[in-house]
């Protein structure tokens, strides 16, 4: 099978646990690489990052302009029209990842998917989709694209959800973050939510909270 190109970094001893990142528009599997020792996780869980390369593709709202990008963004209005047939297919891909982790003997419930911005977007849809359960999902300013409408899997219906946004985030509003709180808390999900003064961005303080709720969920 294909799978996207990804930058893994390994812990020093086997890999009993995995976070599967996605970057956001315009950005690449190494953007948030330097953060792994950042987080300053602890030896146990030995976690394997997983950070991959969305294709590059012509971005609408960007003149057309070829970038990496997980799905096309038509406009940038505050219901962010998007190409759902891609959003979809860059699901499946990343799904294709999860379902590696297993097969690399990593217990589903020991799967963590994250994404920021635009990745955000496709770590809703591939978590509360996946039909077995995962530990957790962390969205860092980002939406939920799909919130209206995912089919959600009865194997993720418990699971761990941490949203995170910057107060002064320009590029995806706040309001976004708290929509999708609401969404979620309406699908009978339990989300937590944490807001930073930052824009569109992490912050050291964020990154001390990703560490805690990791270790908490590995």
């Amino acid at each position: 099978m294909s799978y996207l190109p990804c930058v893994e970094v390994e812990p020093a001893a086997p890999a009993t646990a995995a976070v599967i990142w996605l970057h956001g528009l315009g950005a690449n599997g190494h953007d948030f690489e330097p953060l792994v020792p950042e987080l300053k996780l602890p030896a146990e869980p030995a976690v394997r990052f997983v950070f991959p390369h969305a294709p590059s593709i012509p971005v609408t709202i960007n003149g057309g302009m070829v970038m990496p990008a997980w799905y096309d963004i038509l406009d940038m209005t505050i219901d962010r029209k998007i190409d759902t047939a891609q959003i979809m297919q860059s699901s499946a891909a990343v799904a294709d990842l999860v379902d590696r982790e297993i097969e690399r003997g990593i217990n589903s419930e020991r799967i963590v998917l994250a994404g920021f911005s635009q990745g955000g977007a496709v770590a809703y849809q591939v978590a509360l989709s996946y039909p077995r359960p995962l530990a957790g999902l962390m969205v860092l300013s980002s939406y939920f694209a799909t919130g209206e409408s995912i089919h959600p899997s009865a194997a993720n219906r418990q699971i761990p959800i941490h949203i995170y946004h910057g107060i002064h985030d320009p590029v995806v509003p706040e309001a976004l973050g708290r929509r999708a709180r609401e969404l979620l808390s309406g699908m009978g999900y339990s989300p937590d939510y944490k807001s930073y003064p930052m824009e569109h961005a992490v912050c050291p303080s964020q990154i001390e909270d990703i560490s805690m709720w990791l270790q908490r969920q590995l």
